[in-house]
């Protein structure tokens, strides 16, 4: 599985995602279920998937997926 796979994995589940309602270009405004607990529980999973802790400044910037892929990338993440 590659590491965009485990990430729509991980907000899905976080998320409570319906089939299809994932996109790269996915806002934290558009998804109901993305509160600022839902934000805690994605940093979580991030670094348990990942292996990169956000600081709480960066927890609080993830507010799309474009903000979680450039994060993981930052990080050394290999996203191809």
């Amino acid at each position: 599985m590659d590491n965009h796979q485990k990430l729509q994995d991980l907000l899905e589940d976080v998320l409570l995602l319906d089939d299809g309602q994932y996109r790269l270009d996915l806002h934290r405004d558009e998804v109901e279920t993305w509160d600022s607990m839902a934000t805690v529980a994605i940093a979580v999973g991030i670094e348990e998937v990942f292996k990169h802790h956000p600081t709480e400044e960066e927890a609080i910037g993830l507010e799309s997926v474009q903000h979680i892929l450039a994060f993981l990338k930052a990080k050394g993440v290999p996203l191809d």
